[in-house]
Order: C-alpha cells, then structure tokens, then sequence
C-alpha cells in the first residue's frame, strides 16, 4: 500500500512552498524556493489525478447496483483501471528518496586514459557529443578549462553545464568511456582499444562548502592556450590548490578574476562530491547493481566504429547508431539508465 500521510507531507510542502513565493519570499530564499516548486509540481500534480482517479472508481463502483447504470459503470471502472497502474508506478517514484543534487548544473570533467593521442582526440569526440546534447537540452555549456594537443584532442577539458536537473540527467556518465577504431596516427589500418574518463560532478553553492582561505595557495602563470598574444604575455591564468586534499584547479581564460572565480567554483564541487562519496561510503549505501556505482574506474561504455555501435554495459543496451550518438542524441541512453535506476530502487523498497 502507497502510504497517504506521506503523500499528504508532499503536498503540504508544495502548497507552503507556494504560498511563500505567492507572499514575496525574500532574495535570500527566491533561488531555492523556486527550484523546490518546480521539482515538486509534477510530482504533486501525479499525486492528485492518482487520487481523482481512484475516488471516480468509487464512485463508478458505487453504481453497479444500478442495473440500469451498472453496464456504464463497468466501462469507465475498465478505463481507470488501465490508467491506474502507471500512475501508481509514478506516485511510487515520487516516494523515493531524491538525491538533493538532482536539480542542479553539473561540472563536467574529460580526461584521456589509455591510448596516448589517440585517447586524447576520443577525449575531444565525446567533448563535443555532451556540448551538443547539452545544446539541444536548452543548457548553458561553458568551458572553464581546455588543454588541447597539436593533433586536436584535449589533455583536460572542464565544463560548467547549468540548467534544471542537469545532474539528474547526466550522473550516471561518470566512468570510464572505451573506444574501438583505427586511429588518425595509425598507418597500419589495426583496431585500437583506448579509453577516455568523464566525472559528472553536482555544482556546489558557496554556502555549502566552506574553504578557508589558508586551505588554499593561489599561483598565477601565463595561460598556454589560445587566445592570442594578451594571453601569453600576462599572468592570467590562474592555479588553486586546495592543501588539506591536494586538489588543483586551473582556469586560463583571459581574466584573471574570472578565472579565480572559476576555478574556485570547480573546486566547491569536486570537494562537495568528495564530501558526498564519503557520507555514502560510511553509510555503505554506494549502489553497486544495475546502473553501477558511477565510479570513475568503472568502464560503462564502449563505442565501436567498425561495427557502428554503442554498448552500456551497466543496462546490457546496444544501439547501432554510433554517428548520431558522437553527434549528441544521447537521449535513448540516457532515459534507459534512469529508467533502470528507478527500477532498481523500487525493487529494494518492495523487497
């Protein structure tokens, strides 16, 4: 049974969260108030049309005594009776636990493994795959941080992805990402096995992670990339170490205060997912089935371009669209893994 005192709690915190925006909620509280109502609203609008619809099977039940009605009120039982269990399904996932990172822009980090250039340049495919899934989402896609080869791939490229759920929608990428192909620099015409790593990281709000100022050395150098001769001939760039962790960020844009202010944002976020890693570890609640834990040494996905196709290999999908995949239609992927997640922690809850 769907318990209706917690389904009664959503609904007052969504008509409370309400009333307070109605009311002129201050500056201080407007960010969260509104991403809290627009979390909640769908949720709470699957909530009252379940319970519209099992107050009209009542109703509809209530009149097959009538003769005269009852041939009627078998229909519109059978008809909401159909609609009944996907939305039984949905007010069951609204019970689930949120993950409080959901809602928020994510950082996204790129990193050659294994494979030399070659990993490198599938560095760079898969930096364009999320810019553009990232684009035909309505995202904001920034780039704070690229370090290119001579042959085009990357070394490191850091992303600010921003937008409503973009972490819900791009958690579960974390992990080691394998290519097949014969490479650019390969003469021979042989397969090559290389790997590239993505870390999809929830962006932190200042107030959530305090950094000391004498937790940090900031150094400042002359930016490497492109950006012409301002950017090599000024102290620009811009390096963070965070000494209690060792964590180092850098940002080399043109602007020295805007790179700190970068460079800083990135560090809150891989130190608030530290933070979240190691909450979930002592709790020994990490998931380690069906989608995987998202560890970033776990090979989730293989892309092989002899035989055109896309492997996850947390959900056992294949999908022989390698080119559209690359050219960000990463959507199929994506909602399967959800859907899988979803799947799993339901099944834990009922056990």
């Amino acid at each position: 049974m769907i318990p209706q005192d917690k389904l009664d709690q959503i609904i007052q915190r969504f008509e409370y969260i309400e009333a307070r925006l109605n009311a002129g909620a201050g500056p201080g509280e407007l960010a969260t108030l509104s991403r809290d109502h627009a979390a909640l609203r769908p949720v709470v609008e699957t909530i009252r049309e379940w319970r519209r619809l099992l107050d009209e099977r009542a109703a509809a039940e209530a009149m097959l005594s009538d003769p005269e009605m009852a041939p009627l009120a078998r229909e519109e039982i059978a008809a909401i009776e159909s609609r009944l269990p996907e939305l039984e399904r949905a007010v069951r996932l609204a019970l689930l636990p949120r993950d409080v990172a959901d809602d928020r822009s994510a950082v996204l980090e790129i990193r050659p493994g294994t494979g030399g250039e070659e990993a490198a340049l599938f560095a760079a495919d898969l930096l364009r795959m999320y810019q553009r899934f990232s684009e035909a989402q309505g995202w904001k896609f920034e780039l704070l941080e690229e370090q290119a080869t001579e042959l085009g791939g990357i070394r490191e490229a850091v992303t600010l992805v921003s937008g409503q759920g973009v972490y819900a929608r791009l958690k579960f990428e974390s992990g080691v990402h394998r290519v097949q192909r014969v490479p650019v620099t390969e003469s021979g015409g042989r397969i090559h096995t290389s790997a590239a790593t993505v870390a999809v990281l929830p962006e932190a709000e200042e107030a959530e992670v305090e950094i000391a100022p004498a937790d940090i050395r900031i150094d400042t150098m002359r930016a490497s990339g492109a950006g012409g001769q301002h950017v090599n001939t000024t102290d620009s760039a811009v390096r963070i170490t965070h000494l209690p962790t060792g964590i180092v960020v850098t940002s080399s844009e043109k602007s020295q205060h805007q790179n700190r202010l970068r460079a800083m944002q990135v560090l809150r976020a891989r130190l608030y997912d530290m933070a979240r890693r190691e909450a979930a570890a002592a709790r020994a609640a990490e998931r380690r089935g069906l989608v995987g834990s998202g560890d970033r040494s776990e090979r989730i996905r293989t892309y092989n371009f002899p035989q055109g196709r896309v492997t996850d290999h947390r959900i056992n999908l294949t999908l022989y669209r390698l080119e559209q995949v690359l050219a960000g239609d990463l959507g199929e992927i994506i909602d399967a893994l959800v859907a899988a997640d979803q799947a799993e922690r339901l099944a834990r809850i009922e056990a």
